[in-house]
């Protein structure tokens, strides 16, 4: 069977604080062993990379994402990338992404990055409003996002994503509308706008569960999402996946690569990967999430898989069909014969819905690096409102 473009994920788990609605692998460190967690990631990839299922084949996307990759010196970034070329080599015009936040980089930072081979930025801003980023815990305030943006682009940066967060407690539809039209004065080349969800396990959840935040219904939420979807199209931004938005060519190759169900490397605290087997099966891993413990094991060993599994040739066109999702929803309005009665195609994805026991939370990046509108706020068998601008299908 036809192998599948290649992507390799690099977590990097360390944060200066951690914000109480992240359920993110990520840890605070004061003084992070850098060079031990450098030598566990060449380690690591150096142990994939003699894989049968991974040799012979270039890499298609690289993305850096945390934690706060930031943070790393500009040196490891450049080795690993260093190695990964050397083990598998790069296809022509490979996406190499890095997350980064406003707060921790400064012009030199970013000069050090794209020097390195850094080719996309993402920012992690969530609100240019003083109040929600004290309420969000983020260690950065709206001025850092213009300073860093304004770093960004004089380093040499021209494809930079920035993130945004709507449906906070007591944030009304005016206070977002005034978030999208700052961003957009920035003229970044991607948008990802997604809604706060309260995750299990998170300082938020356990906040919320003791005196509940005032945070938007349903209808509330559908007019988040149809104002996002709305303004971003009409400033020239295509919607390609329920909150993500790009220019022109400027849509990220790695996430849609997700959604694609493409083979993909992880290495790092917690990374995850997966390929696809010859009888049409998947089988996918996860690392150990802890730093320390992760790092010591693939030093010794080469690798440091906490936990994997093996899908049948039905459960894992089930999962593509389910992760395809996020990205079919958005061609609703372009696929639809009536607007208000949209529908979905699947045959992009080439596999059959079945029924399924697996649990891919577990491993599939989709849902532990994005964040979807919640099930009770988009409902695919709903009416959405066009907006007076169709959407391509994807």
């Amino acid at each position: 069977m036809p192998q599948s473009p290649l992507l390799l994920y690099i977590h990097i788990p360390y944060c200066i604080h951690k914000c109480h609605y992240c359920d993110f692998n990520s840890h605070v460190r004061t003084q992070p062993d850098w060079l031990a967690y450098q030598q566990a990631l060449i380690t690591e990839l150096t142990h994939w990379s003699q894989q049968q299922q991974y040799q012979n084949r270039k890499l298609h996307s690289i993305f850096f994402g945390g934690g706060t990759p930031s943070l790393a010196p500009a040196s490891l970034i450049a080795k690993v990338l260093e190695h990964a070329q050397n083990l598998f080599g790069f296809e022509d015009n490979i996406e190499i992404s890095l997350e980064a936040n406003p707060g921790t980089v400064d012009m030199q930072a970013f000069q050090g990055f794209y020097q390195a081979g850094i080719n996309r930025l993402s920012m992690g801003v969530q609100s240019l409003e003083h109040r929600e980023l004290q309420w969000l815990e983020r260690i950065h305030g709206s001025d850092d996002v213009y300073q860093a943006f304004d770093a960004a682009r004089n380093a040499g940066f021209n494809n930079i994503n920035l993130d945004f967060m709507y449906g906070l407690p007591h944030q009304t539809l005016k206070q977002w509308q005034q978030t999208l039209a700052s961003a957009l004065q920035l003229n970044p080349e991607h948008l990802s706008c997604y809604q706060l969800t309260v995750e299990p396990h998170t300082k938020l959840a356990t906040r919320h569960a003791s005196s509940p935040y005032k945070l938007p219904n349903d209808e509330a939420s559908l007019a988040f999402f149809q104002e996002t979807r709305c303004k971003l199209a009409s400033a020239g931004y295509q919607a390609y996946e329920i909150s993500n938005f790009a220019k022109a060519n400027h849509y990220c190759r790695h996430n849609d690569g997700y959604w694609l169900y493409h083979d993909y490397i992880g290495i790092g605290a917690g990374a995850s990967g997966k390929w696809d087997m010859q009888d049409g099966g998947t089988h996918r891993y996860s690392n150990i999430r802890t730093p320390e413990k992760y790092t010591a094991q693939a030093i010794q060993t080469g690798s440091a898989i906490n936990s994997d599994e093996s899908l049948n040739l039905q459960q894992a066109a089930a999962e593509a069909v389910w992760v395809g999702l996020r990205a079919a929803a958005m061609a609703m309005s372009s696929l639809s014969s009536t607007p208000r009665c949209p529908i979905i195609s699947f045959s992009c994805l080439g596999r059959r819905a079945v029924s399924t026991g697996s649990s891919p939370d577990r491993f599939c990046p989709l849902i532990s690096r994005s964040r979807a509108i919640p099930g009770h706020a988009f409902n695919l068998t709903r009416s959405v409102a066009p907006c007076g601008t169709g959407f391509e299908p994807v």
